[in-house]
Order: structure tokens, then sequence, then C-alpha cells
């Protein structure tokens, strides 16, 4: 990691010049370790929204947003999605290895073990409203998880963080189908060990006490890819999260609650609803007949109208998951004979213009992983409220990895970021009577 290399920073201020290590990771950017700055200098760096700052060493996954790369330990994303399914991808992202079939085995039957969630459960998210959102409910759920599960909270025990990784993996499906039937007022449906992982959180999501949920094997693929092309992306907002939570030293299940939360925003895990609710706002206005005006709103700077599910802040390349999603909508739609369905019209009309167009390929307005997700979803019959909850059960493992990665790192620290204060200089309190 580390190098030779120095940087020299120098100063107008009168301070004297300074030397700093260059990192070199395996790929990407070096790095200039400032660690040292302010006690030599004194000084601060300033970088609003960490665009430039490098805030731990991972090796769990790498992008390469020029390129259009995303690995997984090293692995690509389109090997991952095309040869295993989410349960190797999990067992790789945890312990930085793919399972051998004796390890998948062991893998698979420790999270099928501990999909049942405390019974006591089911009794707390009657304390919400029924139309809360899904997002409120599993962040309430996965903070409560603590209170039933204090047996692995330690952090500093490693055998303790992995039942906590085991059991929030195992666990999160049944929260999320837990968070749906309670809004739309079903019965809870009970883990089935029989099936695999993914099919059994379909089954928990749409079967009833009445009929039970016919495993269809392309949905069900669908829904696993979705998994796995979700479930860790580097340093992201609720990744840092997760991290700053965790280095307070408080319990893996709050951390991770931390996350949930913040990927709750629009501007994260809640794009692929924004996407679907942006073509159904399209579909309101006229549908197909509308797209252009729709489109020449997106070109108009003053018309404050975004294209939703188009573009990417780290990748300025076609993202790699969209391509492995764009395959999948179309085996979904398929399979569902939804291609004449007119929103999903709508969406492939969207997606042929933004493919082609010069405004959007020369500002590389790529159609992202949440415009096909959100489409793959909705076909599915999965409600867009429920999207984020999704992908925060993807999420969770690279999460718990990242977590896990930060304790056992020698190095890490409770996270304290510092400011440029521009508020007002020191000053003394007037009493009361004398304010004018």
């Amino acid at each position: 990691m580390s190098s030779q290399d120095k940087a020299t920073v120098s100063f107008t201020d009168g301070t004297p010049n300074i030397e700093l290590p260059i990192l070199k990771g395996v790929a990407g950017p070096d790095v200039i370790d400032i660690r040292k700055l302010y006690g030599q200098t004194g000084k601060f760096t300033y970088d609003p929204g960490f665009l430039s700052t490098a805030s731990c060493q991972s090796r769990i996954t790498y992008i390469d947003g020029d390129k259009g790369e995303l690995l997984y330990r090293g692995y690509s994303i389109d090997q991952l999605a095309r040869q295993c399914d989410f349960l190797e991808v999990c067992h790789l992202i945890l312990y930085g290895e793919l399972p051998t079939p004796d390890q998948k085995a062991e893998f698979d039957r420790r999270v099928t073990r501990h999909t049942m969630v405390h019974e006591q459960m089911h009794f707390f998210t009657r304390g919400f409203r029924r139309d809360a959102h899904p997002m409120a409910v599993l962040t309430g759920l996965c903070g409560a998880m603590s209170a039933f599960y204090p047996d692995s909270m330690n952090l500093n025990d490693a055998k303790e963080r992995d039942i906590s990784a085991i059991r929030l993996i195992a666990k999160m499906p049944t929260l999320v189908a837990m968070a749906y039937k309670y809004s739309k007022g079903e019965p809870y449906i009970y883990p089935q060990n029989s099936l695999t992982y993914t099919a059994n959180f379909m089954r928990m999501m749409f079967a009833t006490p009445c009929e039970d949920y016919e495993v269809n094997d392309v949905l069900v693929r669908a829904m696993d890819r979705i998994f796995i092309l979700h479930a860790d992306h580097e340093q992201n907002a609720s990744t840092s999260t997760v991290r700053l939570c965790a280095s307070s030293g408080t319990n893996p299940f709050a951390a991770i609650a931390a996350g949930v939360a913040c990927l709750w925003g629009p501007a994260h895990g809640g794009a692929n609803e924004a996407a679907l609710n942006m073509l159904y706002d399209i579909q309101n206005q006229g549908g197909l007949a509308k797209i252009g005006q729709f489109i020449d709103q997106v070109k108009d700077k003053n018309s404050g109208v975004r294209l939703m599910g188009f573009g990417h802040r780290v990748y300025k390349n076609y993202d790699p998951r969209a391509k492995l999603m764009r395959e999948t909508c179309h085996e979904v739609l398929g399979e569902l004979g939804l291609h004449d369905d007119p929103l999903f019209k709508l969406a492939m009309a969207l997606e042929k213009i933004a493919l082609e167009d010069d405004y959007f390929v020369s500002r590389k307005l790529y159609p992202n992983v949440d415009f096909y997700s959100g489409i793959v979803q909705k076909a599915i019959g999965i409600p867009v409220s429920l999207f984020t909850a999704i992908f925060a059960l993807a999420r969770t493992v690279g999460w718990i990895a990242q977590l896990n990665e930060m304790i056992a790192d020698p190095e890490y620290k409770i996270g304290r970021p510092r400011q440029l204060y521009l508020g007002a200089g020191s000053r003394n309190v007037v009493p009361l009577a004398q304010r004018g």
C-alpha cells in the first residue's frame, strides 16, 4: 500500500513546507496521506461531500467509473450475476472468497436456520400506522433486533460479529416481508426452510394462508440478480453511515439501522422509486403521445424537470449493473407477457431515446440500474413504496462486511470530521432586560 513517493505541500502564509506520503492501492487513484497535516501545520482540508477523500482502506469492492467496472473482491459483477446465486456472493463479500460446495452448503444452512424472527417482533410492528412507509417500519425493526438478540452485540468479539452478520442476512427478508404484509393488513407468512433464500423471500411476500406462492424460476432469478447487483458499492452514503455509526462501538443492529435510514433518501436508495414515479407522471400526462414533450422539458435547463433513473455520480460510462438488469427486465416482461403494457412500453420508449439521442449520449446519461430494477419489481408485483426496503435487504451484507472490516483494522478510530467555522466570533451574553 505504501510507497516511497511523497507529496510536497507548500504554503504562502509562512507555514513551512511539509512532505506527505503517497499511498498506492491495487487499483484506483493514489492517495495522499494527510493524517499528520493538522499536527504539523494546524490546518485541516476542506472537502464537502468527501469527493476527494479516501476515508478508509478496503478490500471489498472496487469501482472504476470511467470504465464502467464493478468488482466484488476482484470478481466482475457480470460474472457473479451470471454464475452465482446471492448467498454465494454473500459468502464472498463477508469472507473474501467464493465458497466451495461444502462451504456453500454450510453457509446456506446457517442462514436458513436464522430466517425466523423472535415472535414478539410481530407485536412490535403493531405500534406503526398501517400506512407507515415500509422504510420507517424497517428502520425500527432493525434497531429493535438489538433488544431481541443481545448475545451477539459485542463488536470487539469476532465470533459475535459473525453471528450478527448471519442473523442480519437471514432475517432481513423476513422483516421486509413483515413490513409489506402489515401495510396490506395480511397475516405474516413464516419462512420455509425447504426453499432457496430468494424463493423464500418471494413466498413470504406473496403467499397467504389460503393460497401458497407458486415459485416461478424466472422471477426468482430476477430478484436474486437484483440482490447481487445491490450487495455492495464501495463507500457510498449509507455504507459510510454504517462505518461512522459503528466506529463509536455501537452494536451491529443499530449500525445497520442507521444505514437503512440513510438509504431511505431519494438521492440514494430511493432513486428506483423516483424513476418509476416519473414514468407514472408521464403516463398520467398522456403517455407515449407526450414523451417528446417530456424529453424537451428535460433538455430545458429552466424547466426543473429531471430524468430519473439515468446517469450516475460514479459511473461516467454505462453502469455495468444496468446492462445485466436490462437483460433481466426483458426476460421478466416476456415471462409475464407485459411488453404491451402501457407503462412498460413507455419505459422502453424512454430507454430507446436515451440510448440514441445525442443529447443524452454525449452527456453519458445512460439508463442506470435503478431504472431497470424499478420496472422489474413493478412487473413482479412489488409496490413502489417497498423498492428501497428491498435495496436495504440486498445491501445488508455489504454493510456488515464493511463494518467488520473497519473493526478489524488496527488503525480504525471513531469518526470525527472537522469543519470550517464561519459563525460569530466570541461574544458576551447581554442580560435579557438590556437586549433592545
